[in-house]
């Protein structure tokens, strides 16, 4: 009982408290709250440098994240947009000496100039999933002479899923660019469980937190791996045709399940005998995130510090870079 109790309180305090989240960008941070969001990004003349974007306030998709198994779908179609808005910005101007963007500043991809930079995010986020998810069944499928059986095929199914994942996150956590991303990354965690903790959000204070969070989207890919293995011990894997249609129809349902675990074991972290639940999701963290140097902490702190500033005072948003 005093658990269930001590459970009750951590999710009332959770649900009363404002909720951030952000991106790592290219030598930048993006966070958002329940309206803006903001990306501040290191220039190469060391200054930092802002953009902000406010989120459209649909009526339809506000009702639609309020409906579990729902509104986790509609929240990384969400982010995958407002994430490519965010990206172009930093990508199109923090190797560039401020002043000279419009001499360097490229055309964009006809796809872009078409469909916008948020339809593209998106297509993007589809297509990378839809690879994800049907890619192990082709191979696993190659392999059914030696391995048969529907336990099987699942099985090495979803072993050959996480094996890509982890292999895909080492390499290309190995190039420079990325690894400074990945910096950042480690940076808006730090900053986040700072001002979780109710500390006051400082480079010191911050450079002591975990570089590890409980709701990070890392452990959202690990949890579809896991999900996905469960529900598909419910659908056929035979005939081939059957299975890719199975898997292909399964992926919202996967999608919005795994965000739902991922936000019970956020809610259930400070509780001892429950934390566990999410320890999967922050050991791969450990491939997508890296310890931020001090100068990246204060891009983060900078950006983290603007949107509070926005959210407090909307008008000084008409002062940043935006659409």
């Amino acid at each position: 009982m005093v658990q269930l109790k001590y459970i009750k309180r951590v999710v009332l305090a959770l649900s009363n408290s404002p909720v951030y989240g952000g991106q790592a960008q290219l030598e930048g941070v993006m966070f958002g709250g329940k309206e803006h969001t903001i990306t501040a990004i290191r220039r190469n003349d060391d200054s930092i440098d802002y953009y902000h974007y406010k989120k459209v306030q649909n009526p339809i998709l506000q009702k639609l994240k309020k409906i579990p198994l729902v509104r986790g779908v509609v929240a990384l179609i969400e982010s995958a947009g407002l994430g490519s808005r965010h990206m172009q910005f930093s990508g199109d101007r923090y190797d560039i000496t401020p002043g000279e963007e419009e001499e360097h500043k490229e055309e964009g991809s006809r796809l872009q100039m078409i469909l916008g930079v948020a339809v593209v995010g998106i297509l993007s986020f589809l297509f990378g999933k839809f690879a994800f998810t049907l890619i192990p069944v082709f191979i696993a499928d190659f392999f059914s002479k030696w391995i048969e059986g529907k336990t099987g095929q699942i099985l090495l199914e979803s072993g050959i899923k996480l094996f890509l994942l982890l292999t895909y996150l080492y390499f290309i956590s190995l190039t420079p660019l990325i690894k400074r991303v990945f910096q950042y990354h480690g940076a808006e965690h730090k900053v986040i469980n700072c001002y979780e903790a109710g500390m006051d959000v400082t480079v010191e204070n911050v450079q002591a937190q975990s570089r590890l969070h409980y709701r990070c989207g890392s452990s959202f890919m690990l949890f579809t791996v896991f999900v996905g293995m469960f529900l598909y011990f419910f659908v056929p894997t035979d005939p081939l045709w059957l299975r890719i249609l199975d898997r292909i129809l399964l992926i919202p349902v996967v999608l919005g399940i795994s965000f739902e675990v991922l936000q019970a074991t956020n809610a259930c972290r400070n509780i001892p005998v429950l934390r566990f639940l999410g320890y999967p999701g922050l050991w791969l963290q450990l491939l997508t995130t890296r310890e931020p140097k001090d100068d990246q902490v204060e891009v983060a702190i900078a950006s983290f510090n603007m949107l509070l500033q926005v959210e407090q005072q909307p008008e000084i948003a008409a002062t940043l870079n935006h659409d």
